[in-house]
């Protein structure tokens, strides 16, 4: 591992490496865009998602199992063409629920503050489920945040690794410009479908999706992380009043 991250710092800058996934990511985001404004509005999200899916699946999952992992789409075996291992599946599903755990539990209290400080709730917090709670988990775990990651962390980010060989390790990752360019993609995204200018927020939290694909080599975590920061917001926007 040391020896491939060596050679990762030595590697030569190559521009002309990241025309093709930017111009991926500029079609998938206009893609994206018409989708969500054309759909009808309850199957907006799915359609969404279902276009990042059908890009990662283009640029990445129709091609063979190397490929698949040296993008981190491999989901512990779940996307590779080859025969499903127990074992791997929840070794890799604890793996991302721990690093969830942890990051939620360094995280999530300086969200909330933030949350209350920017939102300025006039009620206080009362804790309230949704209406169908098992649904919304789902939507947000498998039509929002694994589309997503899979698109913008797994392909995007190490497409753009191999233009910008990562030359600076944090806390134990090594990241680049690829995580910065990806990130403000997934923001400009964000904006596009709706347009209000807070939406570019999700680029600071699209910095710790992406620190969290290198630093555990895959999308497993990113996106369960992912949909524990959606899931947490749309709870406290609705126990502050401030959501259906």
């Amino acid at each position: 591992m040391r020896r491939r991250l060596l050679r990762a710092r030595h590697s030569p800058v190559n521009p002309s490496a990241a025309i093709r996934p930017l111009v991926a990511a500029a079609v998938t985001t206009a893609l994206v865009t018409a989708v969500s404004y054309g759909a009808p509005r309850d199957y907006a999200g799915t359609a969404v998602g279902l276009v990042f899916l059908a890009a990662t699946w283009w640029l990445v999952l129709r091609r063979d199992e190397a490929v698949i992992r040296a993008h981190g789409l491999s989901l512990g075996g779940l996307l590779e063409p080859a025969p499903l291992s127990a074992r791997r599946l929840a070794a890799d599903g604890a793996r991302a629920l721990a690093w969830t755990l942890l990051l939620g539990a360094i995280i999530f209290p300086a969200f909330w503050l933030g949350y209350r400080l920017w939102w300025s709730p006039t009620r206080p917090f009362h804790f309230r489920l949704a209406a169908e709670p098992f649904d919304e988990i789902v939507a947000q775990l498998l039509v929002v945040a694994i589309p997503e990651e899979a698109f913008f962390r797994g392909y995007l980010q190490s497409a753009l690794d191999r233009a910008f060989p990562p030359r600076l390790r944090v806390l134990g990752a090594a990241v680049g410009p690829g995580l910065l360019i990806a990130a403000v993609i997934f923001a400009i995204g964000h904006v596009l479908t709706i347009r209000h200018p807070a939406r570019l927020a999700v680029f600071f939290p699209a910095l710790v999706f992406g620190w969290l694909r290198a630093r555990t080599g895959g999308v497993g975590a990113p996106a369960l992380f992912h949909a524990a920061c959606n899931l947490l917001s749309v709870t406290l926007a609705r126990g502050y009043g401030l959501a259906p």
